[in-house]
């Protein structure tokens, strides 16, 4: 039992280091010997406490065995309710500038407490050094009407060393977007926690509507973060996204904890977590069920890449599930500034269309390299491809270019991106589809290292052929495959189990050495 987070009134702990998103066993909580609820998560929170306060928090497993912490909780300055500000949270009145009122008449370490009710508001603006809670039964309910949203632009001309400001962000570019439910610019030390929901609203407004068609500005997010450190954001759920829910760009020192975040399977562009350009990134304990990839890790498209080089670095992704997206875990398709040192662990996945995913193309450019990337202790149910690298992914308006989908040898310059080391250990996958794993390398840059060790997959009986395993193009369709892979270096494969394949386990192309 360990301590990962600690704000003035809340808590958030890691029960059990061995489970997935749920614990291997239930526990019964107890705080300052007195019962608290049953908890059957791996990560848990717990809200509701006193600042400046010392608490005993003990678990207790069906058998007895008893686990403690004991912590202090943060103190605070002072509270700001958005009721003496005005706010109303009938649903009906626009509470935007009392709430935004009370988040900038906050002093240094107080807190802004939301209570329960619907408030109205179009995009909120935090600040540094503050909380916003969300209580329990609060819900932020976002305008519909996107004439009324502020835009940020792309980028504005500075007298600064990159010459510009970065303000808002589309698909790894600038672009003016609409602003965010909630959005955090240049802060530092802010948290967002509570037990309350960030909602979108989307299917009430026409942003699902012709969604590839920029009207005014790109679609927004409900939460973004530009230039951040030191933000945490804990136990809300988020939902109903006009586009990407949680967007943290050149940020670093973030935590994301106990999160659920929820669109509808055919919700269009609806990413669960996507952070880009970021470092030192935690999401632990969250549960994300979205209509394209539940998380997925970027860098930018190459005009960011080669200006800024920002790599998503020393990223953590663990005890979550992610349910019926495109891709569980993902990197890319932006990552021209590259991506590296992550690791992502002890998560459920089910029903996604490829589970375990790394993406990109030519055009990401030389600084686009994904390197030291470790997938383990992860499980899976019904998904359709567990594995697939793609570096022919036929994204953006020249995706289907002969130059981007060629299998010949192209030259490596600076618009060639790199794979270096890929790692998938301890995958568990039951009720497969397709194949196994798909991994399509560049011709004239193979992924370099490829290790798939002590892992078990299995397929349906009934599994339906996967048309598209890998989202480029003459990608032939699949149906209980072992594993496809071509143009890499080099393979290891070891304690690795299949069963209910039909045909050979191994179809090769251009891969250089094999170890078994």
């Amino acid at each position: 039992m360990k301590t990962l987070f600690v704000s003035p009134r809340s808590c958030t702990v890691l029960l059990d280091p061995e489970g997935l998103y749920e614990a291997k066993e239930p526990r019964m909580l107890f705080l300052n010997g007195e019962r608290l609820r049953e908890e059957a998560r791996s990560v848990a929170s717990v809200f509701g406490l006193e600042p400046d306060t010392e608490y005993t928090l003990r678990s207790e497993t069906a058998d007895g065995t008893p686990e403690h912490v004991v912590f202090r909780t943060k103190k605070e300055t002072c509270c700001l309710s958005v009721r003496e500000f005005g706010a109303r949270g009938d649903g009906e009145n626009d509470d935007t500038p009392m709430i935004q009122a009370a988040i900038l008449a906050c002093p240094r370490g107080g807190r802004v407490l939301v209570p329960g009710g619907i408030y109205r508001t179009g995009p909120l603006f935090l600040k540094s050094h503050m909380t916003l809670e969300l209580a329990a039964g609060a819900t932020l309910a976002l305008e519909t009407d996107r004439n009324r949203f502020p835009v940020l632009p792309g980028a504005v001309p500075a007298k600064n060393a990159d010459g510009e400001v970065l303000l808002g962000l589309w698909e790894g570019s600038r672009a003016g977007g609409y602003a965010a439910a909630l959005n955090g610019i240049d802060i530092q030390d802010t948290a967002v926690i509570g037990e309350g929901t960030v909602d979108g609203r989307a299917p009430e407004s026409d942003w699902w509507v012709e969604p590839k068609k920029i009207r005014g500005a790109a679609r927004g997010n409900l939460l973004f973060l530009m230039r951040c450190r030191g933000i945490t954001v804990q136990g809300l759920t988020f939902r109903n996204s006009p586009a990407w829910n949680l967007h943290p760009a050149m940020s670093r020192e973030l935590d994301f904890l106990n999160l659920q975040i929820e669109a509808p399977w055919n919700s269009p562009n609806t990413d669960g977590f996507d952070p880009e350009c970021c470092s030192h990134v935690r999401l632990l304990g969250s549960r994300i069920s979205v209509g394209d990839d539940c998380i997925a890790i970027k860098s930018g498209k190459i005009d960011l890449g080669k200006k800024y080089r920002m790599p998503c670095d020393e990223i953590e992704i663990a005890w979550c599930a992610m349910l019926d997206g495109h891709g569980g875990v993902t990197v890319g398709s932006e990552m021209a500034g590259g991506v590296r040192n992550v690791r992502a662990h002890h998560c459920y996945m089910r029903g996604n269309d490829r589970a375990l995913r790394i993406k990109t193309r030519r055009g990401r450019g030389k600084d686009g390299v994904v390197d030291n990337i470790l997938f383990e202790h992860m499980r899976m149910k019904n998904v359709k491809v567990p594995l697939v690298v793609n570096s022919l992914y036929f994204c953006d308006p020249d995706g289907h270019s002969p130059w981007v989908q060629s299998r010949a040898h192209e030259a490596v310059d600076d618009t060639t991106p790199r794979i270096g080391s890929i790692r998938f250990e301890h995958v568990k996958a039951t009720g497969c589809q397709g194949c196994v794993a798909y991994v399509l390398g560049l011709p004239e840059q193979p992924v370099e290292e490829l290790v798939i060790r002590d892992s078990y997959f299995d397929f349906a009986e009934d599994a339906s052929e996967v048309k598209q395993p890998a989202m480029a193009d003459g990608v032939d369709p699949v149906r209980k495959k072992g594993l496809v892979l071509k143009y890499v270096q080099r393979v290891e494969m070891k304690n690795l189990r299949v069963d209910g394949v039909e045909g050979p386990m191994l179809d090769l192309q251009e891969v250089q050495e094999v170890i078994q």
